[in-house]
């Protein structure tokens, strides 16, 4: 069996982001400023690639200090007593050259669900310094309830201040690590 090839998480082009309705009217932005991910596979074309991801959670931002502060809380993320969400997957499945989708364990607040998203391929390239990278864009959806995260109130005009849905987004680029 060949060597793996590692890919290198490359932080200064990669965002994680996510998006959540509130008052049942209009979608809250936010954003995982720290978090680390790594990828493995079998050969150039990420064959049997294995990709792994950390996010720091008080490394979460909304643009709202109070609201920030109240997702650290232990109405959501209980910051003090869980520090990262976890992922790793478990199968990626190929569609065509670019589209895919990407099943692996989350973990949040020691919860562990299976989950699945859609997986964009960007490709791979070389920049200008000679270092091979590939591009990988994320999309899916998961239920936050499904992780401990029930918090809610409820709106006098009927249905609840913050959504169950949370639209998960990422655009991650890797660099190929020499052998």
């Amino acid at each position: 069996m060949a060597n793996q090839i590692k890919w290198a998480f490359d932080p200064t082009h990669s965002e994680i982001t996510f998006k959540v309705k509130h008052l049942m009217i209009t979608n809250v932005k936010g954003e995982f400023k720290k978090f680390e991910a790594s990828l493995t596979s079998d050969d150039d074309k990420l064959t049997n690639a294995v990709a792994k991801a950390s996010i720091d959670l008080s490394s979460i931002s909304t643009n709202n200090d109070d609201r920030d502060g109240h997702l650290k809380s232990a109405d959501f993320f209980d910051v003090d007593n869980n520090k990262t969400i976890q992922f790793e997957s478990t199968s990626f499945e190929r569609f065509d050259d670019e589209n895919g989708q990407l099943k692996g364990k989350l973990t949040i607040k020691g919860i562990t669900k299976e989950v699945s998203f859609d997986l964009e391929f960007g490709g791979i390239s070389k920049d200008p310094w000679g270092n091979e990278k590939a591009g990988f864009s994320l999309n899916g959806k998961i239920n936050r309830t499904d992780f401990g995260l029930t918090w809610n109130a409820a709106l006098e005009t009927g249905g609840v201040l913050v959504s169950e849905d949370v639209k998960i987004a990422a655009e991650i680029q890797f660099v190929k690590q020499p052998v």
